[in-house]
């Protein structure tokens, strides 16, 4: 029996060599059993992010009434899921259908959240009577520190579920000696979940810092551009009479 190989290695070269196998009329090759848990699963949790990214956008809609500042924020979820896949393919890792897609469904609600906190300041900026340009970097520049400190604090403390960092509290208080060491069982369950949650929010952040006010700034322009195009015409009507 060969080690070192998962079912997603396994399946594309049967599938291949099953194409050139000759079957009777009638006769079929399907691959079940694992195959197909990990096409509910990924049924499931592609639901599940849909709803979740509705409900998100429901409630954004509800705060800021604003469809393009919902979706700036909203941006934000793509930008960990690139983050995600990036990590995984520098790092080499597998990807664990069910345990990945908990992460993304989860970095959904953390990256939004930095988002909101930048739009939010930003509007209130310019309620206080603020231009809008100025109050965009100053939302920038003000809520740099706090978005890098949540998602720094964030990821630190995923770390030692990433790597499976075992301690034994029992021989610690009894022995003095706390039996540390990395890996086991709950790392294959819990690590991808982990390292998800890591690698997105560490690429989400860097661009909520640079692409959310740069978007908000762009929803300015073109608002701008569009309310000159309307006051021309207005004029031009205007003129003719």
């Amino acid at each position: 029996m060969l080690s070192g190989y998962s079912a997603n290695d396994i399946v594309p070269i049967i599938n291949r060599e099953a194409k050139r196998f000759n079957l009777h009329p009638g006769t079929e090759i399907k691959l079940t059993g694992e195959q197909e848990d990990q096409a509910e699963t990924a049924a499931f949790l592609l639901k599940a992010m849909v709803i979740a990214i509705g409900a998100i956008f429901f409630i954004l809609i509800t705060q800021f009434a604003s469809v393009s500042k919902s979706l700036i924020i909203l941006s934000e979820v793509i930008f960990s899921i690139i983050g995600v896949l990036l990590g995984i393919i520098i790092f080499n890792m597998d990807i664990v259908i069910m345990m990945t897609g908990l992460g993304i469904v989860a970095l959904g609600g953390i990256v939004v959240r930095n988002g909101i906190l930048i739009v939010e300041f930003i509007d209130a900026k310019k309620a206080e009577g603020m231009p809008t340009r100025r109050a965009i970097i100053e939302g920038g520049k003000t809520r740099m520190t706090p978005v890098i400190l949540t998602a720094t604090a964030t990821m630190l403390g995923l770390v030692p579920l990433a790597v499976g960092l075992n301690i034994n509290f029992t021989t610690l208080f009894t022995e003095l000696n706390p039996h540390i060491y990395f890996g086991g069982d709950n790392v294959a369950f819990w690590g991808p979940l982990a390292w998800s949650i890591i690698f997105g929010l560490s690429f989400a952040t860097f661009l909520t810092l640079m692409f959310v006010p740069a978007l908000y700034e762009l929803d300015y322009v073109m608002k701008l551009k569009i309310a000159r195009r309307k006051n021309l015409k207005r004029i031009k009507k205007l003129n003719k009479k």
